[in-house]
């Protein structure tokens, strides 16, 4: 099979899984594998197709067969001006809030920008009338592509039905290489299955889609009560009001889940089911062999981890997401079920009234406590200043009333480490939207300025530090609030030491092309600045500090040889995988 044949099969079977039902194509070169795909889809009793040969009437016809059902149809054109016709259509269905599915064909990336016959710049030619835009590129023949596939024309589907009440045109974009005919052979030579989910069904359904006119569509039906799945396994990422992570713990409680949590948000009062260092849980295989859960429950964004991906994408559990947002967060094209916020928060999902498994929830509990004291010795016996130990210093010093920003990169993951159970803790933000580093001391600002709270504390890199120096800059009749920011001195970017750069090997170019240690003197950038520095050499003079009020800003400067703090990180990796004797 060639690889567009095989994608263009992919899309339309799954335009159908979704709902779609009634699809118009227009005659065109580039767009033949789609048009082969629709007419078999036809000659198989799944779809309904219209062929004309004016795209603008094209567009409007499809808009009229939507218009009424509510259910989405798909035009379907060849490149160039072709697309350009779709767009009074697009614009009508955009301010009527119909949905309407704009599936065009273009030519690859490396035909772009090099004055190839009949293409121009296809993507985002519909510009803000569109609910959902996505390009997607040439197939290439490799294993995991379907997944994706699927999950784009499911994230297309999603947005045109609306699942923010506000239904319209999406535009998903096709590049398509040669050859673009079937191959006349008949074999199917493809490095994985094409069937899709079991069933017929999409590859993601949704508890909260609007049904068209008149039926049920599959995304309403599959969420009818499920069978009971007792071992659900709750990973909470991040969200966008710190106290939705308080709800949806009491929710795993009252529903006997463990949680693997990321550190931000607003954990509660009294007991919550959140195992302490849960991602390093996950990499004991022999803990994990026979306490493995049927399902993953995703709430939020998770952004931290690669054991938490590891184990979502490992395709032996079903995934599901809880999603604050119309777009859902699944990297791996693995999420099957997508709830919304309120069904999750209000009513829980059908099968969410508890864990009829309490041996495997007690297991989890165990190896948790565990967990925590293995990691807690392993602490105690390194000598050297690492994040980790800043990080417990910085959590230790607050209360329930305060609030910790945290920087990117190491940072978050140090806290991860560092935490406790049954302790009480701040509301712990980050900005883990795009998980850069930009702004992180003007974001601390601006959260003291504002803040209602007790203290505020941030905590950081040297380099998102020196990053946004300039965020420290406040003009003379301006408010200054308090502020403490502590800034683990690694002497560059340690994170990357983390990851496949750092290797021994590459050790030639670590330093300049990825650490990139600036050398710069803290005390002298606060100085310029006009804010107070305190430098630190050991774990007892940072808590000494951190108990001082904070009047105006001030920077807590903790040196930390770079070297040991990896070893000390690698250290309790290491203390992680002995959970060998837990019961079955």
């Amino acid at each position: 099979m060639h690889p567009s044949t095989a994608l263009a099969t992919v899309l339309i079977d799954e335009w159908v899984r979704c709902g779609v039902r009634e699809v118009v194509l227009c005659p065109g070169s580039r767009s033949a594998p789609l048009a082969y795909a629709v007419a078999a889809a036809e000659r198989a009793g799944r779809l309904r197709l219209h062929v004309r040969v004016d795209e603008r009437s094209a567009g409007f016809l499809a808009l009229g067969l939507a218009k009424v059902t509510r259910r989405p149809a798909v035009v379907i054109t060849t490149s160039g001006t072709a697309v350009a016709n779709l767009h009074p259509a697009v614009l009508e269905a955009s301010h009527a809030c119909v949905p309407l599915v704009v599936l065009t064909a273009d030519r690859p990336a490396e035909l772009r920008g090099t004055g190839a016959n009949q293409t121009t710049a296809q993507p985002g030619m519909f510009a803000s009338a569109l609910r959902h835009e996505h390009d997607q590129p040439p197939a290439q023949g490799r294993p995991g592509e379907q997944a994706s596939w699927r999950s784009t024309v499911c994230r297309s589907y999603s947005a045109a039905v609306g699942r923010a009440n506000d239904p319209g045109p999406v535009h998903l974009n096709v590049s398509l290489r040669d050859p673009l005919a079937p191959d006349l052979s008949g074999s199917l030579d493809w490095p994985e299955p094409l069937e899709g989910r079991p069933g017929g069904m999409p590859w993601v359904s949704w508890a909260d889609l609007p049904a068209p006119s008149g039926e049920r569509s599959n995304h309403t039906s599959a969420v009818s009560p499920t069978p009971q799945q007792p071992r659900t396994l709750v990973v909470l990422g991040d969200l966008p009001d710190p106290a939705m992570a308080a709800t949806a713990l009491e929710v795993a409680r009252r529903a006997h889940w463990p949680v693997i949590a990321e550190p931000f948000g607003e954990r509660g009062p009294g007991p919550h089911p959140v195992l302490p260092h849960g991602p390093l849980l996950l990499t004991d295989e022999v803990f994990m062999q026979s306490h493995r859960p049927s399902r993953v429950l995703v709430v939020g964004r998770h952004t931290l981890h690669r054991e938490i991906a590891e184990v979502t994408s490992a395709g032996e559990v079903a995934v599901e997401q809880v999603s604050v947002m119309a777009q859902w967060s699944d990297p791996s094209h693995v999420v099957s079920r997508v709830w919304s916020w309120e069904q999750f928060a209000a009513t829980p999902p059908a099968d969410a009234h508890g864990c009829d498994d309490s041996g495997w929830s007690q297991a989890w509990a165990t190896a948790g406590q565990q967990l925590e004291q293995r990691i807690a010795r392993a602490q105690q016996h390194h000598a050297d200043l690492a994040g980790v130990q800043v990080a417990a210093v910085v959590l230790s010093s607050l209360t329930v009333a305060d609030t910790l920003l945290l920087g990117s990169s190491n940072t978050p993951r140090d806290l991860n480490l560092a935490e406790r159970s049954g302790a009480g803790r701040p509301v712990v933000l980050g900005n883990r939207g795009l998980a850069g580093i930009d702004g992180t001391n003007a974001c601390a600002v601006g959260l003291a300025l504002a803040s209602s709270r007790g203290r505020v504390v941030a905590l950081m890199g040297d380099l998102t530090f020196e990053h946004d120096l300039n965020g420290l800059l406040i003009g003379p009749q301006e408010p200054v609030p308090d502020l403490t920011i502590v800034v683990t001195n690694d002497q560059g970017g340690g994170i990357f030491g983390t990851l496949e750069y750092g290797h021994p090997d590459r050790a030639e170019d670590f330093a300049r092309l990825f650490a990139t240690p600036t050398g710069a003197d803290l005390a002298g950038l606060c100085a310029g600045v006009g804010v107070t520095h305190r430098r630190v050499g050991t774990l007892g003079e940072l808590r000494t500090a951190l108990t001082e009020p904070a009047q105006g800003i001030t920077v807590i400067e903790v040196p930390i040889d770079p070297v040991g703090d990896a070893a000390a990180r690698e250290g309790l990796r290491r203390a992680a995988g002995r959970t060998h004797s837990l019961p079955g």
